[in-house]
């Protein structure tokens, strides 16, 4: 828009230039047409930038129309130089007020048109300028409201993606709730069982036998230490303390069975490491199952197995327990918080977790977990 105007205001001055000889209001015309020149190139600074009619757009505005006109009646040929101007005021005025400026300059044009007529009427010369004039107000209308269309559809996609953050976000935080429940609930909350069964059992017997007192009471210092580096390893979001120290699943898995008095066997060897994610779940789940074995269970031996197969790796947890309802075990169950929380690591990791019990036959809990083809 802004090149067709000056391609107007160029060619309106060469054609008076060419029709008309040199006469005293030549200067002025060509004065004029610099300065309506030069206010034009002015408008991005003042009418331009913002959507809102401030003082100084206005001023800038009436300037333009106000030269624009006097070229008018001077030279009837600037009339078409309306058209840019059209859309000048429509992005510079409210609505209601560039629809009176759109008609000033229209009734301008179509004064000019008649002029240019020599007295001869022309019904084209009244129509053409108002149809043109409709059009252009028409196309600015539309152009307006699909702008504003899509300023809406851009600010709803912003909303969406704020709200959609933010509920990732509280996902986010449920999570890590959930995750460090199950680790407390696996780790700390079942060595402070353990110590608290071992402190009883040391306080019952400290008189009649004071030999396994002190051992109670060392083995409950002993769980109680590694309770303490599992909370540290909590703190900086470290590997377990049984794989830190070990080094290796198989070694940690060893050490938390011999802790909790169990047998443990590897069957198989792993095609490459396991990944920490995987290890630390597998881990977790042997302390979770040992822990409901040595609190509900009442059972005499236990065993892990740990087992390598081409595409997954089991972990088998078995005891010669009083065995339960493994319905009661389902989510929505009445048990407590073990056995979902082992359920919920088996299916973080795409696995599957299979439980055999019945009342007075003890029970095997199986973990299934997939490894990817290059693992």
């Amino acid at each position: 828009m802004h090149v067709a105007f000056f391609l107007l205001l160029g060619a309106s001055l060469s054609r008076y230039l060419l029709r008309h000889p040199w006469e005293p209001r030549s200067p002025w015309i060509i004065g004029l047409s610099a300065a309506l020149a030069a206010l034009y190139v002015l408008g991005p600074a003042f009418a331009q930038r913002a959507r809102r009619a401030t003082p100084r757009r206005l001023l800038w505005l009436a300037g333009v129309v106000a030269v624009w006109m006097v070229l008018v009646v001077l030279a009837p040929s600037f009339a078409w130089c309306a058209v840019p101007l059209f859309y000048t005021g429509m992005r510079t005025l409210p609505p209601r007020a560039a629809i009176v400026l759109v008609a000033l300059l229209t009734l301008f044009v179509v004064a000019a048109q008649l002029r240019l007529a020599h007295g001869g009427f022309d019904p084209n010369l009244v129509i053409a300028p108002p149809a043109v004039a409709a059009v252009a107000t028409a196309v600015f209308v539309h152009a307006e409201r699909l702008s504003a269309r899509q300023r809406a559809l851009i600010d709803d996609l912003i909303r969406t993606r704020r709200e959609l953050a933010a509920t990732e976000r509280r996902e986010g935080t449920l999570a890590e709730r959930q995750r460090l429940a199950m680790e407390i609930h696996d780790t700390l909350a079942q060595g402070l069982s353990s110590q608290q069964m071992l402190l009883q059992a040391a306080d019952r017997t400290w008189e009649s036998d004071s030999a396994t007192a002190r051992r109670h009471v060392r083995t409950a210092a002993s769980i109680a230490e590694h309770n303490l580096a599992e909370a540290r390893r909590f703190v900086h979001d470290l590997a377990p303390a049984d794989l830190a120290e070990g080094g290796s699943l198989e070694e940690a898995l060893r050490t938390v069975a011999l802790r909790e008095a169990a047998g443990f066997r590897v069957d198989g060897s792993p095609a490459a490491r396991l990944p920490e994610r995987v290890q630390s779940a597998l881990l977790r789940i042997a302390q979770g199952a040992l822990a409901n074995v040595r609190e509900h269970a009442g059972a005499t031996t236990a065993a892990v197995t740990l087992t390598y197969l081409d595409d997954q790796v089991v972990l088998d947890v078995a005891d010669d327990g009083h065995g339960f309802e493994p319905e009661a075990a389902a989510p929505g169950g009445v048990r407590g918080h073990g056995l979902p929380a082992i359920r919920a690591r088996v299916q973080q990791l795409g696995g599957t977790l299979t439980i055999e019990s019945a009342p007075g036959e003890g029970t095997v809990l199986s973990a299934a977990i997939p490894l990817a083809p290059e693992a």
